[in-house]
């Protein structure tokens, strides 16, 4: 989400934090909340309980009750601090028993309890006026789907039937960003192959355009992500299971006005043919093209924004709740928020602008 984000809208200008704790239920956020997020003076949050607080187990209304206890308290403190919260439900557990003897129930008398506590916090960010982010229906679809296409050891929601890898994680930002109802386009390249004339959208700029040659200075990326289709540790997976790139990452390429019923399209080091038609109704290189130009840049600053949040789970488990922030909290926060400044820099300086050439040769 965070690098989604970053080079899809980086107009937006915005400054990301994590604060996850594995294993957590609402209650333990509900007790940190104040001193490790609200701090910050958060705009916008994102939450995402309910694995753990439905202990693993058949429902229960005791369950409930108690989570809809803490997720209540949860939104009413992120409202009181005019902080916008998207309500996250949990996701799915898998379909295979998980490794642990203390998990009761089937898989689905789980995912119904998850499925339940699902509604509770669509009843809470009703109620609250709050955004709700539905991350068990796609998840619990998804991997239905995918043991269909690519067979029974595909594991969505994991090898455990709850940690997912990198497809569940996929599945789950993009409910999120559906959530903040992020835009989506991240840019459209219109070509007139008769007059050698492009034109391009905010955040990209035309450099040239001859014969079917177009070069642009990009300074908007698309999400990459390369990879196999059938690996539930792929992101480009999870792409394959929820509309992703149709909604989210429309790199749009659209040429009109050639002779030719055919068309081959470069764009890096890979080629791809379309008819005429398709040019003129538009491509989505993004999805089209999953090694491209923006591939190397994309993938230094997803690494720059992974050891930024490396840090900031360090900084909230090892030094805010260790014994450097019993001591004094205050110089503590002021201290880290110096090494974490570094880290931010990081990112900025890998997220340079792209130059890229598309070539249109007619077949």
């Amino acid at each position: 989400m965070e690098t989604y984000i970053t080079v899809a809208l980086p107009e937006l200008d915005v400054s990301t934090r994590q604060f996850g704790w594995s294993g957590e239920q609402a209650s333990g956020f509900l007790a940190r909340m104040t001193n490790d997020v609200l701090r910050f003076k958060p705009t916008v949050a994102t939450t995402c309980y309910g694995m753990n607080d439905h202990r693993y187990r058949p429902y229960e209304e005791s369950i409930g009750r108690t989570y809809e206890s803490n997720m209540m308290a949860i939104v009413l403190a992120f409202n009181a601090a005019g902080t916008h919260v998207i309500v996250g439900s949990p996701g799915c557990m898998g379909l295979k028993q998980p490794p642990w003897n203390w998990v009761a129930g089937t898989p689905e008398d789980r995912n119904l309890s998850l499925c339940t506590l699902r509604n509770i916090d669509i009843h809470i960010a009703d109620s609250e006026h709050a955004g709700f982010a539905d991350v068990f229906w796609p998840m619990y679809k998804a991997q239905f789907q995918a043991r269909e296409q690519w067979g029974t050891n595909y594991a969505l929601a994991g090898k455990d039937s709850v940690h997912p890898g990198w497809a569940g994680h996929l599945i789950m930002a993009y409910a999120f960003l559906k959530a903040l109802a992020v835009p989506g386009d991240i840019g459209t390249f219109k070509v007139d192959l008769r007059s050698n004339k492009a034109r391009v959208s905010a955040g990209h700029e035309l450099i040239s355009c001859k014969d079917g040659s177009v070069t642009i200075k990009s300074s908007r990326y698309p999400f990459c992500a390369g990879g196999p289709t059938d690996d539930d540790n792929s992101i480009r997976s999870g792409m394959a299971l929820v509309p992703f790139n149709q909604e989210l990452n429309r790199l749009t390429l659209v040429a009109k006005g050639g002779k030719a019923e055919h068309y081959k399209v470069t764009w890096g080091g890979a080629s791809r043919n379309y008819t005429a038609a398709q040019l003129k109704h538009g491509v989505n290189l993004a999805e089209d093209f999953p090694i491209n130009p923006f591939s190397d840049a994309f993938a230094r600053v997803d690494e720059a924004v992974a050891k930024k949040q490396a840090y900031e789970t360090r900084q909230i488990k090892e030094l805010f709740h260790g014994k450097a922030g019993k001591a004094d909290m205050e110089k503590t926060a002021a201290d880290s928020e110096q090494e974490r400044a570094g880290l931010v820099a990081g990112i900025r300086e890998a997220f340079v602008p792209i130059t890229h050439t598309i070539v249109i040769t007619p077949e």
